[in-house]
């Protein structure tokens, strides 16, 4: 019988006769004398339900129960009390607590509610874990794609999602990096917990520090109290460290101390806290040429990098591209309460041949803005920004269709599409509405090549 019972009372006999007859059922259990070191026990330990003294020295039991709620929200809480006080068992069961027990104890009867109390924890984490597999094929739809590519990286996060493996995720600015962090959260076992994401960019290296580590009162000037970092708060959860490459050396080393030891160290303070948090990198830097430079630690790289998940930039999955429109139009249409029922092909077309710089990001803001400043119900030309539609006076005109044959013309789009984009066959065959090897077979039947010049293989 996997569970563990912390058993909390003052008096330190009391605490260990009833530990031990727990332990004589089958459970595990640890002690202790205090509230605030059972609390401590609760951050560090995986503790499945406390049996715990109504009445201590050092902390009410009933701001006990709400700390440990904060700490635990799935602990069960079962008090002792040896007075005969209705209003504070009654704040008890108000705060959280399973049960309530007199002293002296029934050992029967503290097995029976222990039993009962476990019983009620199993059958709610069933049901979130029920929930959990209900939700699973709903939980990765945000991640939009079907190339290659796409595929490969939704298979890594779900592969690596229910582990408590480091991840880290390259891609250009963006990509999605931290949809991807989110979707491995969603589907974890932390998935009840904090999900945090700090820009290291953002912050100069001594407010990095006290960001993610915490500090204490009188660390710096400006520090009027004691503050906990992102490690403490996203204990049991979390925590996404993202554009990790631009972090300062000196910052590295202290980073990936608390990742070896799993604790922090209040900036002002010596005592290291423990903290059980699971990491996931991002940058859209090339790490390895970084380590390579003496630009980022080789300690470090490795120990980010467990799993690594490279995101393709937008112009390398164009195949993605219709499918990636029609869900950002149909998201802005609804959030914006636009009567809007989908785009032109030539609409389409023309933000194909963009090079989309800022990737996914960027195709999902021009596509807010086309929407809100459309005055048809179908996104045409019009409606797309001038700078996606530069003009371009080395572009030459398609020849004139009238008066040639069907496959002429087809031979003249397809050339021509290839030479938009530079010979980029996916992003041809998207822009054409066909299949990759349908563009492969005519471009044969035709004599081109891959850059649309004619005397291809």
């Amino acid at each position: 019988m996997d569970v563990r019972i912390l058993v909390i009372d003052d008096q330190e006999s009391h605490a260990k006769a009833t530990a031990e007859s727990l332990e004589r059922a089958g459970y595990k259990c640890v002690t202790s004398t205090s509230a605030r070191e059972g609390l401590k026990l609760l951050e560090s330990s995986a503790i499945d339900l406390v049996v715990t003294d109504l009445v201590m020295p050092d902390m009410d039991g009933v701001a006990f129960i709400r700390q440990a709620k904060k700490t635990l929200p799935d602990v069960e809480v079962i008090v002792m009390t040896a007075y005969d006080n209705e209003d504070a068992v009654i704040d008890a069961t108000k705060a959280g607590a399973a049960d309530w027990m007199k002293k002296p104890l029934d050992i029967r009867r503290v097995r029976i509610v222990v039993e009962r109390a476990l019983d009620k924890q199993r059958l709610a984490r069933e049901n979130v874990d029920l929930h959990r597999q209900l939700d699973e094929r709903y939980s990765f739809n945000e991640i939009l794609g079907n190339t290659p590519a796409m595929m490969r990286v939704l298979d890594t996060v779900k592969q690596v999602a229910p582990t408590t493996a480091t991840v880290l995720i390259q891609g250009e600015t963006g990509t999605g990096k931290e949809l991807i962090a989110k979707a491995i959260h969603r589907n974890s076992p932390r998935r009840a917990h904090k999900f945090l994401a700090v820009n290291c960019a953002a912050l100069p290296e001594g407010l990095l520090e006290s960001e993610l580590f915490g500090h204490e009162k009188g660390a710096f000037t400006g520090a009027i109290a004691q503050r906990p970092g992102k490690f403490e708060y996203a204990n049991r959860g979390t925590l996404l460290l993202d554009e990790i490459g631009d972090i300062a050396l000196t910052m590295q080393a202290k980073l990936l101390r608390a990742v070896e030891t799993r604790e922090v160290v209040h900036v002002g303070s010596n005592d290291p806290i423990k903290v059980d948090v699971r990491l996931i990198a991002a940058t859209n830097r090339d790490l390895a040429q970084m380590m390579k430079e003496g630009k980022f630690r080789e300690d470090l790289y490795y120990r980010l990098r467990v799993v690594l998940i490279q995101l393709p930039p937008l112009r390398e999955r164009f195949a993605d591209f219709p499918l990636l429109v029609d869900s950002f139009l149909k998201e802005h249409a609804r959030n914006n309460q636009k009567k809007i029922s989908g785009i032109t092909r030539e609409a389409l077309d023309i933000l194909m041949r963009y090079s989309w710089p800022g990737n996914v990001r960027e195709l999902r803001g021009i596509l807010e803005t086309m929407v809100v400043l459309a005055r048809g119900e179908k996104l045409d030309v019009a409606d797309i920004p001038p700078y996606v539609t530069p003009a371009d006076p080395d572009r030459a005109p398609l020849p004139a269709l009238s008066g040639i044959s069907l496959e002429q013309a087809e031979k003249a789009l397809i050339q021509k599409t290839l030479e938009d984009v530079k010979g980029n066959r996916e992003k041809a065959a998207a822009i054409l509405g066909i299949g990759e090897r349908t563009l492969y077979r005519k471009l044969k039947l035709y004599g081109l090549s891959a850059a649309g010049k004619e005397g291809g293989e």
